[in-house]
């Protein structure tokens, strides 16, 4: 059949379908290459994309011809076809549009809590050209016990960290999900905490040697390391210190105030409590009333009178003051929250931290004795870059401080430091299904509401 003769064969819903996948691509191929205008040569693929819907002289549906001759032929390559088709889609989305985050920890509650299912927009803050292109869809660095385990992707090709245009970048404020930075190194039977905290208290020898106890060792790429979801409390340029779990802000360079800020009052904020009563047992009916789950309600063995430790927002709080048979509540020592970033170079801890200056693209700063520590991590791990005591190192990304809602029961930035730009997944939307962790029920009062806890 001619050229000529194949065009008056075909349908209007062939011309409507090519000229809507076509515009589709068109528009895609023009996000990846904004501001890097060599991947236009993408759109070399545009004639097949047409052909597909019209002329047709690409035979991509072969095997329809065996349907009466060849049944099983065709019922496999049909499925097939159908598997990989489900596969790309899955990918692409997963990849450029929106991504079903699950929170597996208390470190946002009561914010976010423990079996909420969030739909994260990778569009907010512009998606990233994959880093690791060749990866099972719907998984992040290991298959599923069914498919074997292993690593669910494949080390070559690396391609180099590009982001996409997006509509925003993280503010204060914004709830985030993000690579967790210290995930590029793993000991894959103790994974918390992290590599390089087990590296500081038992010494790099005696985890690299003791498989027994830690298990095998592995480097993950930057996108396939695991997902931590927080609250973004410090951006580049900003300077962030906490004082009495409060934590303060101030914006450097032109325009700025130089004033320090303190934090919004948020109502999912919530602290450790020692909390002793009289003599009376809080009953588990009470303790659910007040909102302490199940695994939140810890009695602490010791003489004398009951005493727990609870997570508690100051709403909590209030309620438990008007139980006459509680006789105090104070807040959990900060020297039972352990060593904090950058470990074993300062006397901070997680209650009273810092000043501490957030770098941003393109800042100069005098490397000093006094910051060697506090940077270094970001010449080596992040920028590959020789960082120098006495000499100005030039930071290439912008970087971020990110923490938990739970304060004391969140492993974040004050423990592992600076979240890269490169480490930026998406941002929270909605809850778009809740489970609660105690009853295994759904939580309606959850479905839809904004995921942003502002």
């Amino acid at each position: 059949m001619s050229f000529k003769e194949r065009i008056e064969n075909v349908k209007t819903k062939g011309w409507v379908a090519c000229g809507i996948w076509c515009s589709l691509y068109v528009a895609f191929v023009i996000w990846v290459a904004w501001g890097d205008w060599k991947s236009l040569g993408w759109l070399v693929l545009l004639p097949l994309i047409a052909d597909m819907f019209t002329t047709k002289y690409i035979n991509y549906g072969w095997w329809h011809k065996y349907k009466d001759t060849n049944r099983t032929l065709y019922t496999i390559c049909s499925w097939v076809d159908a598997i990989l088709f489900a596969l790309i889609a899955v990918y692409f989305i997963n990849v450029y549009i929106f991504q079903n985050y699950q929170i597996p920890s208390s470190s946002l509650e009561k914010t976010l809590r423990v079996g909420d299912f969030l739909y994260v927009s990778k569009m907010a803050y512009g998606a990233r050209v994959p880093q690791t292109p060749l990866s099972m869809p719907l998984t992040q660095h290991t298959l599923p016990a069914w498919l074997g385990g292993g690593k669910s992707y494949i080390d070559w090709p690396q391609w180099e960290y590009k982001r996409l245009k997006g509509w925003t970048s993280p503010k204060k404020g914004d709830i985030v999900v993000f690579n967790f930075p210290a995930g590029d190194t793993v000991c894959l039977d103790m994974q918390n905490p992290d590599y390089y905290t087990l590296c500081h208290y038992y010494g790099r020898e005696v985890v690299h040697q003791r498989k027994d106890l830690f298990g095998e060792i592995v480097v993950r790429p930057v996108d396939r390391r695991e997902n931590y979801v927080k609250r973004c409390v410090g951006t580049p340029g900003d300077s962030l210190k906490i004082v009495d779990n409060v934590i303060f802000t101030k914006t450097n360079g032109e325009g700025a105030n130089g004033e320090w800020t303190k934090e919004p009052d948020r109502e999912g904020i919530q602290l450790n409590y020692l909390v002793r009563t009289d003599g009376q047992v809080l009953s588990d009916k009470y303790l659910a009333r007040i909102g302490i789950a199940k695994d939140d309600r810890n009695r602490l063995e010791q003489p004398g009178e009951p005493t727990y430790l609870f997570p508690l927002t100051k709403a909590m709080h209030k309620e438990l003051e008007k139980n006459e048979h509680i006789r105090d509540m104070i807040v959990q020592p900060e020297q039972m929250g352990g060593e904090v970033y950058p470990l074993g170079h300062n006397d901070w801890t997680r209650d009273n931290y810092g000043p501490i200056y957030i770098p941003r693209k393109g800042d100069r700063i005098m490397i000093t004795e006094q910051n060697y520590w506090i940077y270094r991590r970001i010449a080596d791990a992040y920028e590959h870059q020789p960082m120098t005591v006495g000499k100005a190192y030039e930071f290439q990304m912008d970087y971020y401080w990110m923490q938990g809602d739970n304060r004391h029961n969140s492993a974040d930035s004050r423990y592992w430091g600076f979240v890269p730009e490169d480490h930026i997944v998406g941002r929270p939307v909605f809850i778009w299904l809740s489970i609660d962790k105690d009853t295994r029920s759904i939580r309606w009062n959850r479905l839809g509401n904004k995921a942003t806890g502002r």
